[in-house]
C-alpha cells in the first residue's frame, strides 16, 4: 500500500516511472526519475535516496520512459491499481513530477523527458487534469536544454517547486552540502519563474533538537521577502521520512506548533503558504 511514509521508486516494478502519495500534491504523484542510478550534484542532510553519490545520470532510454508511462496511466485509469495501492483518502491522480533520485535537470535527455510527457498526457486526454511539476534545486537553469524544458512545462500549466532550504551561505552549506550563496540562488530563483509559475518548497526541521537559529529564520524570511513578486508561494514542510546519508542521527522532526509558527511568520510577509507537517 502506498503512503506518505515510503517514496519507494521500484513500487511498481518499473524503472523511470514510480507511483507515490504526496503529502503536497494531494493525492497519487507519478513520479519521473531520470536518475536511476542514485546520483544527484546536491547531497542534501535529509535526502531518503539510498546509497546517494555525486553526479549525474546515465542516458535515459526515452522509448522505454515513454512505455512505462503509458502502461502505468492505462493501468491507473482503466484498472483497478489505485483501489487496490492507495489509501481511501489518496485515490486520486494528481500530477506527474520530475523528482526522482537526484535533480531532474542534470539528465541530457531533460527536455525531451518532458516533450514526452506532454504528448503522453494529451494522448490519454490527461493533459487538463494532471499538473505537470518538476521538483528542482535550480542549480543548472545556465543550461539552455533545461530553460527549454521548463518553459514547456510552463506553457503546459504545469509549475515549479524550486527547493530553498536555508538562505544563508552557512546554512545552504549545512543542509544542502553545496557552495552557493543566496544572492545565486536568488537570481536562479527569479530566472525560473519567469519560465513557469514556480512555488519555493522548504524542508523544515530540528537539527541537533534545535530549530534553525533566529539569524537563519530572519535571513529566510529575507530571502522570501525579496523574491514574493515572482513566486506563486511557499511549500512549507516536515520530515516524513528517516534520512539516508551521513548524520541523519542528527535530524528529527519539529513539533507542529514551531512549524505553524514559522509558517506564520513567512504568510506575514503576504505570501501564500502551504504547510505540511
Amino acid at each position: 500500500m502506498l503512503s506518505v511514509n515510503d517514496h519507494s521508486r521500484d513500487s511498481a516494478g518499473l524503472s523511470y516511472v514510480y507511483p507515490v502519495v504526496s503529502r503536497r500534491a494531494g493525492g497519487v504523484s507519478v513520479g519521473i526519475n531520470l536518475n536511476v542510478n542514485n546520483a544527484c550534484n546536491w547531497a542534501c542532510i535529509y535526502c531518503q535516496v539510498p546509497g546517494l553519490t555525486r553526479g549525474g545520470p546515465p542516458p535515459v532510454d526515452l522509448a522505454q520512459l515513454e512505455r512505462e508511462l503509458r502502461a502505468f496511466l492505462q493501468q491507473a485509469t482503466a484498472r483497478d491499481f489505485l483501489a487496490r495501492n492507495a489509501p481511501v483518502q489518496a485515490r486520486r491522480l494528481m500530477d506527474v513530477a520530475f523528482s526522482g533520485n537526484g535533480e531532474p535537470t542534470s539528465s541530457d535527455e531533460f527536455a525531451a523527458a518532458v516533450a514526452l510527457v506532454e504528448t503522453v498526457l494529451r494522448d490519454f486526454a490527461l493533459l487538463d487534469q494532471l499538473k505537470v511539476r518538476l521538483i528542482t534545486n535550480g542549480s543548472l537553469l545556465h543550461r539552455a536544454s533545461v530553460r527549454e524544458g521548463i518553459a514547456r512545462i510552463g506553457a503546459m500549466n504545469g509549475e515549479v517547486w524550486f527547493k530553498v532550504d536555508r538562505a544563508s551561505t552557512e546554512g545552504i552549506a549545512r543542509v544542502n552540502r553545496i557552495r552557493l550563496t543566496p544572492a545565486r540562488i536568488r537570481k536562479t530563483l527569479i530566472d525560473c519563474a519567469e519560465l513557469a509559475p514556480t512555488w519555493v518548497q522548504t524542508c523544515y526541521f530540528a537539527i541537533d533538537g534545535a530549530e534553525a537559529s533566529e539569524d537563519e529564520q530572519l535571513a529566510y524570511l529575507a530571502f522570501i521577502d525579496a523574491v514574493k513578486q515572482k513566486i506563486k508561494g511557499v511549500h512549507l514542510y516536515g520530515l516524513a521520512r528517516l534520512s539516508l546519508q551521513a548524520g541523519a542521527e542528527r535530524l528529527g522532526k519539529l513539533p507542529q506548533e514551531s512549524l505553524q509558527r514559522f509558517a506564520r511568520r513567512v504568510s506575514a510577509l503576504r505570501v501564500e503558504v502551504v504547510l505540511n507537517p
